[in-house]
């Protein structure tokens, strides 16, 4: 519910007379977040120091669907290994996926990839200076394009991650799952109308460092917070319920059998998945279901290129891995030792992978788990 009072807005291009939630001034409203930043603020992010187009845009990626604390050696990684755009261009894409092992959403590192090369090739290594210009590159909407504009380029362009959604849903009392049309459409609305004329990356970074810090989901610290003696959720005891969330609903469980298949060098053999699907262009273990104990069949796929040496198969404990829209239940199956490990040697679809991860390759994560479990004799039989 919107707080029905009368508005008071400074001149803004996404400003519509029929939406008025609040008579909070735009210009109080971000005076108290930026005073609140000087003093409370997070200043040293490493994508805080020297804060190029290309560094802000790469810690936007990755920080899309993932915290902070999580991201932060993820990006000195892949910083230090691909320092500039035309370095992430001239990349394989099994360093950039090796790189991103872990972090989930690979389409992301997909599309982090495709845009490098797009910016070396067409924008001779220069980012485009307009969000409408960003927007077209793969992976980049218009939140992250703004977060680039503003936090590198100064330019005054609106935010709306999920901390700063929190923040102005709960600030101006609005209720509903903030990815609904009619409440986001509200949301860059007010996003817009609250940029300060000035220190726009510094309000930027504010916003998504309060709804973080302080405007956190579960026990946010309203008493800390810069906003709270007119906030109207705050007002109206409302925290708990905004921002709504979306309706739940029970997710479809799949199953899957992987294989592992080893040769006298305890290697594991490796399959590349599909650029398109779940773990697109990711190395994973095969899959499928087995035809017999001396031959196996990927089901869906092609052929195992090694014969498997008379051994019974061992199935090992079941793995969950939940995606966003179902869950995956893995049986992990050890088939045994090949018998002409040889065959895969050339093949652009199968590889030998080293339990010691010294090759840089992109892996599912489950799967990478799994092989880190055999590298230290953790892993145990079902049953």
């Amino acid at each position: 519910m919107l707080a029905n009072r009368l508005v008071i807005f400074e001149s803004t291009s996404f400003v519509s007379t029929s939406f008025m939630p609040t008579l909070f001034m735009p210009t109080l409203f971000n005076n108290r977040v930026l005073k609140w930043f000087d003093q409370h603020g997070r200043h040293d992010l490493p994508w805080q120091i020297e804060p190029s187009p290309f560094r802000v845009w790469v810690s936007e990626i990755m920080l899309q669907q993932t915290q902070v604390n999580t991201v932060i050696p993820y990006y000195q990684r892949f910083m230090q290994r691909f320092p500039t755009v035309e370095a992430l261009a001239e990349a394989e894409t099994d360093q950039v996926l090796h790189l991103w092992t872990g972090l989930g959403y690979y389409a992301r590192a997909r599309n982090l990839h495709k845009t490098a090369q797009l910016i070396a090739s067409q924008y001779k290594g220069e980012f485009p200076h307009s969000v409408e210009q960003l927007k077209q590159l793969p992976g980049i909407g218009q939140s992250t394009a703004g977060a680039i504009a503003a936090l590198s380029m100064h330019i005054k362009a609106p935010i709306l991650d999920g901390n700063v959604k929190r923040v102005l849903t709960r600030f101006h009392a609005i209720e509903g799952w903030p990815e609904q049309s009619k409440v986001k459409s509200q949301l860059w609305i007010l996003a817009e109308a609250l940029l300060p004329k000035h220190q726009i990356a510094k309000y930027t970074q504010a916003m998504m460092d309060l709804g973080a810090t302080v405007c956190t989901r579960s026990k946010p610290r309203c008493s800390d917070c810069p906003l709270h003696r007119d906030c109207e959720a705050f007002k109206q005891d409302l925290i708990a319920s905004i921002p709504g969330k979306k309706a739940s609903k029970t997710l479809p469980v799949k199953s899957v059998t992987l294989f592992i298949l080893q040769n006298e060098a305890g290697e594991i053999l490796l399959e590349k998945r599909p650029p398109s699907g779940i773990w697109g262009s990711l190395w994973s273990l095969p899959e499928g279901l087995p035809t017999g104990s001396n031959e196996t069949e990927a089901a869906g796929s092609s052929h195992l290129p090694v014969r498997v040496k008379g051994e019974k198969p061992v199935e090992l404990d079941k793995i969950r891995h939940t995606f966003s829209h179902f869950h995956l239940d893995i049986t992990p199956m050890h088939l045994g030792f090949a018998s002409n490990s040889n065959a895969v040697m050339d093949s652009q679809s199968w590889l030998w992978y080293p339990l010691d991860h010294s090759l840089e390759v992109g892996l599912a994560a489950p799967v990478k788990k799994l092989l880190s479990q055999l590298a230290n004799g953790s892993v145990t039989k079902a049953g």
